[in-house]
């Protein structure tokens, strides 16, 4: 058993492997509560909002927002706001379902009047709309089929022009708070009127031995036709 432990400590992706197959077996709370206990216990949004792969995001994203002349932002999912703190929008909203998430955003941009922050599940939330809508990171965390659903529904109705969404795109079982899901079939079901107009392959493809720096998520561009 010491041997064991002595191995997991000398390889750090071994030990986030057997800890993620320990989360298999424990009891999820829910991805609402799940996100909510996270920020509130001092977490973050994770490795993918820092670093190298977060300044990938932010170079694609503000150069797709420049490019099409994009004036307003909808963004399902903000996090703890530091992928947003590299972003060039010229107006941006922000949801998350964790509520001290939506506290320390609003905090952390209190004196930037082009950003706002709302409650996923508040009625106003439910009524925004924009010129671009977007899901970075966050598909794959929704393990409930009711809260995806809500959440692709809510997606692409808020969407005037454009939705881009950052995520890995086929059906896997859930790992705790994790569940893979090919969402582009949902939408080529669900939302016939909005095209695929663009994938960017992620140019750091995800490595086990490198979990923090590289990622399954690519990007799609979809635009309403």
């Amino acid at each position: 058993m010491n041997k064991l432990k002595q191995l997991l400590k000398r390889i750090p992706a071994l030990t986030k492997l057997v800890q993620r197959m320990r989360n298999t077996n424990a009891e999820f709370p829910g991805s609402s509560d799940y996100w909510e206990k996270r920020y509130h216990s001092g977490g973050n949004s994770g490795s993918g909002s820092y670093g190298r792969l977060a300044l990938y995001k932010a170079e694609v994203l503000n150069a797709f927002v420049a490019e099409k002349g994009i004036s307003s932002v909808l963004e399902f999912g903000c996090g703890d706001g530091h992928q947003l703190s590299l972003a060039k929008y010229p107006r941006y909203t922000g949801l998350d379902v964790s509520e001290t998430a939506i506290k320390i955003c609003s905090e952390q941009f209190k004196g930037d009047g082009s950003k706002s922050f709302y409650l996923y599940g508040d009625e106003a939330a439910k009524q925004l709309k924009s010129e671009l809508s977007m899901s970075i990171d966050v598909i794959f965390h929704l393990v409930e089929d009711s809260v995806f659903e809500d959440y692709m529904q809510r997606l692409f109705s808020s969407a005037e022009k454009f939705v881009v969404i950052y995520s890995s795109n086929y059906n896997n079982k859930q790992t705790f708070h994790e569940k893979t899901r090919e969402f582009a079939q949902w939408i080529t079901q669900n939302e016939p009127e909005w095209k695929l107009v663009k994938k960017l392959d992620n140019p750091y493809p995800y490595n086990p031995k490198d979990p923090d720096n590289t990622s399954q998520s690519d990007f799609y561009f979809y635009e309403r036709m």
